[in-house]
């Protein structure tokens, strides 16, 4: 019985090592359970809405800024982890690995959110990373020698997204549904000296096909671990802060070209103010 152990250990052992004799990496559960709740989750979808029973209809653009306290579980993590990634890390894999989601051009002067030029994985990946070149004088000859940079975008220079969405009073179910068409991330530009110079947008994703990679990842709970929400649940319950920079007008103006500083803030909660009291005077008896 002896000699059959010491056969099972001798084995056990073999299996366990590469024939240099180094002990082979083993796959481990880096946790109590195996978390597959979020990982095989399905997109719930939308109700279905006639344009019969809109009784009222108006479009609005938003800005969530990540800064913000509650914002910041779409910012963090900025290194993917385990089994957390930030939203942008989410929508890059998405774009450039999985092939999943489309991202659409901004077009000449960062204005089309139509999603009227769809953009090829080499585009955006071109997009998202900077080759520069600069010269420098050489010390000991006197020369220009060359110098070859590049630069990424990543996660942490993301500070904020744009939203489109269409807030729309249906009478068939009497509800006031907001429905998110679109969502465009914005990169933070720097100055020489580090300041902030502004955000520029990179390009727009229509929002109903990006629920289906946001539906299978988790975002993080302050609360419980045990608890946890995906991308897609966050935005459906509106668990962000955001400030409205448009609402559809006869001029097609962003809040922005003719309220600035303080005004435009004011302004901005007027506006979100006035979607507020319509809903609420909806069942005012």
């Amino acid at each position: 019985m002896k000699t059959l152990k010491n056969i099972l250990y001798v084995a056990l052992l073999g299996l366990a090592t590469t024939p240099s004799g180094s002990v082979q990496a083993q796959t481990v559960l880096d946790g109590a359970y195996i978390k597959e709740h979020t990982k095989t989750q399905r997109v719930v979808p939308y109700p279905y809405i006639r344009e019969a029973d809109v009784m009222w209809y108006r479009r609005v653009w938003r800005e969530i800024d990540l800064r913000e306290k509650i914002n910041l579980p779409l910012y963090y993590p900025i290194e993917p982890i385990n089994d957390r990634k930030s939203l942008f890390d989410v929508i890059k894999q998405g774009i450039l690995d999985d092939g999943s989601i489309t991202a659409y051009d901004v077009g000449a002067t960062a204005q089309d959110d139509e999603f009227k030029k769809p953009l090829l994985p080499a585009e955006v990946k071109a997009l998202l990373s900077k080759a520069d070149t600069s010269y420098t004088e050489n010390i000991y000859t006197g020369a220009l020698d060359t110098v070859y940079s590049s630069s990424e975008v990543t996660s942490d220079k993301i500070k904020r997204y744009e939203l489109k969405e269409d807030w729309i009073f249906d009478r068939q179910r009497s509800v006031m549904d907001i429905r998110i068409i679109g969502l465009c991330p914005k990169k933070e530009v720097l100055g020489d000296q580090g300041e902030v110079k502004g955000y520029v947008p990179l390009f727009w994703l229509y929002f109903p096909e990006l629920r289906y990679v946001l539906v299978n990842w988790d975002v993080f709970n302050r609360e419980n671990d045990a608890e946890r929400r995906s991308f897609d649940h966050v935005f459906w319950t509106r668990q962000f802060n955001s400030t409205i920079t448009k609402v559809s007008n006869v001029y097609d103006r962003k809040v922005n070209q003719y309220a600035t500083g303080m005004d435009g803030l004011l302004q901005a909660e007027a506006i979100k103010e006035d979607l507020f009291n319509f809903e609420h005077d909806l069942w005012n008896f």
